[in-house]
């Protein structure tokens, strides 16, 4: 049987990214996605490319570099990523003070501008102005993440890459290294392996006996079909609870070795985002659940994404739609876990963006130089191994 270069589990945004990047390198690829149709995180993304939100050198470098390769994408892949610039818009609550969630975005790349009720209203009309006490609003990148994918696995295939619909089972060791993986039909065998399985990633390396200090919630929205109603922007809520909520919860790691905890309430930060075809996705409830298979009350969970939907954009209230839920991976710094995991050999990782779909493109080049023997600063700042 072959023996691949690289072992890539996850055909999301991130494996097919990261996929590409290693076979263009030369290296023999083997792409693993357990579903001919993903309905992952990147199938429910909103497709956001928050390039101006980096606070740090290490992050404004990220953000640069990552909308400056979403600009070229559709053109190095053949294929339309539906990439564009829109006006985001920060709901700031009824409640809260908007000179003060303003201050909040100071240190920002590009802080966004803080507009009054009526100018909030006159840029996006369906918001309800007696829900808000104003908006801060700033230009953000947007794109098709489930297009992007696709065109990243094409362009990957082109260039020699191999894929296989089948669901990993096992990690396969010899000692402290690991040499390949188990499907439930195939084995197969690699010098390296990475592992790019979003919310699934600490699972899989768990039942390996590898631990690392990954994350998810279980990420909730309502996608419609194509409607008549029209959002001119991407609208989702200035004081975002969903990073408080990932913050607070990986405070303590080892309550995550037991299944069936929940650290932390859910949170709902409401939002919704049109795509080019008129469909729109409105969400998002987050639950910190360390099952990954958790049953959820999804008559409870839609009704609530829509109450809460429908005080800020009533019209989206009881437009006609399905509910889904998917796995959304994040570690304790809100930065992602990119390399070799310590004290194995031939495992790696591509897991936990927080903020993912403007920084995966560098990233995923940046790693697949680095283990071609290119030195790179940023992907040693990145390692599973920092504190």
């Amino acid at each position: 049987m072959k023996t691949y270069d690289w072992i890539v589990i996850g055909g999301g945004i991130t494996g097919a990214a990261l996929s590409y990047e290693l076979v263009r390198q030369g290296f023999a690829v083997l792409l693993l996605e357990k579903e001919a149709i993903s309905h992952n995180a990147t199938y429910y993304s909103y497709g956001g490319l928050a390039y101006w939100s980096g606070t740090t050198n290490l992050t404004k470098q990220l953000c640069e570099e990552g909308i400056s390769r979403h600009r070229l994408l559709s053109q190095e892949l053949s294929a339309d990523t539906e990439f564009r610039e829109l006006d985001l818009l920060l709901t700031i609550d009824s409640n809260d003070n908007p000179e003060t969630v303003a201050a909040s975005y100071a240190q920002f790349a590009i802080p966004p501008r803080l507009l009054s009720v009526d100018e909030a209203c006159e840029l996006e009309p369906l918001l309800n102005r007696n829900a808000i006490a104003g908006a801060l609003t700033v230009k953000h990148g947007h794109i098709h993440a489930e297009k992007l994918a696709e065109a990243y696995i094409q362009a990957f295939l082109r260039a020699g890459g191999t894929m296989y619909v089948a669901q990993v089972w096992e990690l396969l060791r010899e000692g402290q290294r690991v040499i390949g993986v188990k499907t439930k039909t195939n084995t197969y065998y690699a010098a390296n392996t990475v592992v790019c399985a979003g919310g699934f990633s600490r699972a899989l390396l768990k039942s390996a006996g590898i631990s690392v200090r990954l994350y998810f919630t279980h990420a909730e929205i309502i996608a419609t079909p194509p409607v008549d109603v029209e959002l001119r922007t991407l609208v989702m809520p200035a004081v975002l609870r969903r990073f408080q909520l990932e913050a607070k919860s990986t405070k303590d790691d080892s309550v995550w070795d037991v299944s069936g905890n929940e650290p932390l309430p859910l949170i709902l930060d409401p939002g919704a985002i049109q795509f080019r075809d008129r469909r729109l996705y409105i969400g998002q409830i987050s639950r910190v659940l360390t099952e990954p298979f958790a049953p959820i009350d999804v008559v409870s969970s839609e009704a609530a994404l829509r109450n809460h939907v429908g005080m800020i954009l009533p019209k989206l209230k009881n437009l006609p739609g399905t509910w889904h839920h998917c796995l959304v991976a994040f570690s304790s710094d809100r930065l992602p876990l990119i390399g070799a995991i310590p004290n194995f050999e031939g495992i790696h990782i591509f897991s936990g963006f927080s903020n993912p779909l403007v920084i995966i493109p560098p990233l995923a080049q940046r790693f697949a130089h680095s283990v071609a023997g290119q030195h790179d600063e940023i992907i040693l700042q990145l390692t599973p191994q920092r504190k």
